[in-house]
């Protein structure tokens, strides 16, 4: 199965980007899952590298945070180039210009929502140093910003306003089938 998803390109990563609570990873998981391929979720990464996101703001702000990101993005993409697997992004990873060079190598899926979709999510979970205080209308800057970028790096543009995990996860299949399918077309 997994063959027949990615035939035409075996050693791409397929790389999730998108707003802060689109669920990244819980739609990666499924598809790894799916799919029968390794899942890696960029934040967990760093994480467990480096202890919680919001202590990396707090102890030694945003622009280190960025620079760790960046590496544990450059190391999952260069791991994956090898066997491949689904990788989820945080939000922001994309700001940066190495991981927009490197997404290039990498079928990037772009998970499309809006302000609505997630607002419920991010009501529930205050552990995010860049919605401290009105959450909502930082999230909704933050979008507008990162929007071009998203849309700019995107193969494939996935709506997940609405469904089930596992009904995104089998539509985002079906999505790489045609993508891969037709990025063969093309390079015959």
């Amino acid at each position: 199965m997994v063959r027949a998803i990615l035939d035409g390109c075996p050693s791409r990563p397929v790389v999730l980007v998108g707003p802060m609570a689109v669920g990244k990873s819980a739609i990666g998981q499924q598809l790894a899952q799916q799919l029968g391929l390794p899942f890696v979720d960029t934040d967990a990464v760093v994480v467990a590298a480096h202890g919680s996101i919001a202590d990396i703001f707090a102890g030694r702000g945003e622009h280190a945070f960025r620079e760790i990101e960046a590496r544990a993005v450059a190391k999952s993409i260069e791991s994956a180039k090898a066997q491949p697997a689904i990788i989820s992004l945080g939000g922001g990873a994309v700001l940066d210009s190495g991981t927009q060079q490197l997404l290039g190598e990498c079928t990037v899926v772009y998970l499309e929502c809006d302000a609505e979709t997630v607002a419920d999510r991010i009501a529930r979970n205050t552990g995010r140093p860049l919605l401290q205080g009105d959450a909502m209308t930082r999230w909704e800057a933050l979008f507008a910003t990162r929007r071009p970028v998203y849309e700019r790096l995107a193969d494939i543009v996935m709506d997940v306003r609405s469904g089930s995990v596992a009904e995104i996860g089998l539509q985002l299949e079906e999505r790489l089938r045609q993508h891969a399918a037709l990025k063969e077309e093309v390079e015959k």
